[in-house]
């Protein structure tokens, strides 16, 4: 308690008698521990303890003359010598589950930065099938990380030479279908992934998940939010889209498979900027409302006058640089769009040339409220560097509008 290099984060002191009468609380941390149980085609506990044995990083004793009755071998320590199993960060059993009248290997992975789930999926099944057995399909015991069943997904996807440039939710989906997370139950990843239940459990009203006529209508009542740059952020989100579907469409394009991973990486870049573009679609909106929340507040007093020009230039710079934002990252889809012209599916050329047009609108769009909102700002040289780097962005944007449009325009 009193050394320096041993003293605890808190409550350092010198050691006495009251000292000696306190405890403590440890408190330990790991990463995510995967509980899971692979289905198999049999009722054998035996065979599922065989199979657990050759994958579990502890593996089985070592036996005399390799035989599975011979004595387990000792070293000179006389401990028994184990023969290490393939998976590391692993433990694993086998077991018959009378619930489901089937044997399991039900396996603990310690670590899935070691081991991902579809790798131990993988290789269980290998296991099994040099035993002439079948995963038939798989458990997960509680709850688990998002990245553990995209990352699967994503795996199987790269196994069938299929781009993984797709929505996160075909990506679930093409995880729980090769694992057979829905062998003995519906699989629903929303009860079942740790970022799916806190998403819903702190549920908001967002514009992204409307209909497209929702929103179409809730733009269009007599409100002033969503406006343009709400707008201009889903435009360059659907040039975006548009300019990934041609990657995609070009990555399973018959003749083409020597090229589908060239197609898939485009896709992923697609999907990351449409990511992005999404989250300012209501961000834009939440901009907006923050002037309008500062500006309702109290004026009564000096103090409160101060605090509330404070609020509005505050929630003013942020309104300006989130139109910005939404401009910078829909330039990004001209790369996309540009590529997808040149190299892409030729019967959805002119796709890549409606994802032009549309990043171009949502450039000068977004263009727009940054000049507008900039306009309100005291400090008029912070101010003209948000304009000047708009109207660069623009200048660009036109630019490589018009370069594009003629590759399209050539191959229509």
């Amino acid at each position: 308690m009193s050394e320096a290099a041993e003293a605890p984060d808190y409550g350092a002191r010198e050691w006495d008698e009251q000292l000696a009468r306190t405890g403590c609380t440890a408190v330990g941390a790991r990463d995510f521990l995967i509980a899971t149980n692979f289905n198999l085609n049999t009722t054998s506990t035996r065979r599922a303890n065989a199979i657990a044995f050759d994958v579990r990083e502890k593996g089985r004793p070592m036996r005399e003359g390799g035989s599975p009755v011979g004595k387990p071998m000792k070293d000179e320590k006389g401990e028994i010598i184990m023969q290490p199993g393939t998976l590391k960060a692993t433990k694993a059993i086998g077991w018959f589950i009378d619930e489901y009248g089937i044997a399991q290997v039900s396996m603990n992975i310690t670590d899935i930065n070691v081991t991902p789930l579809h790798v131990a999926f993988d290789e269980v099944c290998r296991c099994a099938q040099n035993r002439g057995i079948r995963v038939t399909g798989t458990e997960i015991v509680g709850l688990i990380p998002k990245r553990t069943l995209f990352e699967a997904g994503t795996y199987f996807l790269k196994k069938q030479q299929r781009s993984t440039g797709i929505p996160e939710e075909d990506i679930i989906k093409i995880a729980i279908m090769s694992m057979g997370l829905d062998d003995l139950k519906p699989f629903n990843p929303r009860e079942k992934v740790i970022e799916y239940l806190l998403e819903d459990a702190d549920k908001t009203p967002k514009l992204i998940d409307l209909t497209v006529k929702e929103f179409a209508n809730e733009t269009s009542r007599e409100s002033p939010a969503p406006g343009g740059g709400t707008i201009s952020a889903y435009m360059g989100a659907l040039g975006a889209a548009l300019g990934t579907m041609v990657a995609n469409l070009s990555s399973h394009k018959a003749g083409w498979d020597a090229r589908w991973e060239e197609f898939s990486n485009w896709a992923e870049k697609g999907q990351a900027i449409q990511a992005e573009l999404m989250i300012l679609v209501d961000e834009d909106t939440e901009a907006f409302n923050r002037i309008m929340s500062a500006f309702g507040l109290p004026k009564g007093t000096d103090e409160e006058k101060a605090a509330r020009s404070q609020a509005i230039q505050e929630a003013t710079l942020f309104a300006t640089e989130v139109p910005l934002h939404t401009m910078k990252a829909s330039y990004k889809v001209f790369e996309l769009c540009r590529a997808m012209a040149e190299e892409g599916n030729p019967n959805s050329v002119s796709d890549a040339g409606v994802g032009v047009l549309a990043a171009r609108a949502a450039v000068l769009g977004a263009g727009l409220n940054v000049k507008i909102n900039a306009s309100g700002l005291k400090d008029k040289e912070k101010a003209e560097h948000l304009v000047a780097e708009a109207n660069k962005l623009i200048a660009q944007a036109n630019e490589a509008e018009a370069e594009i449009m003629k590759i399209v325009e050539a191959k229509l």
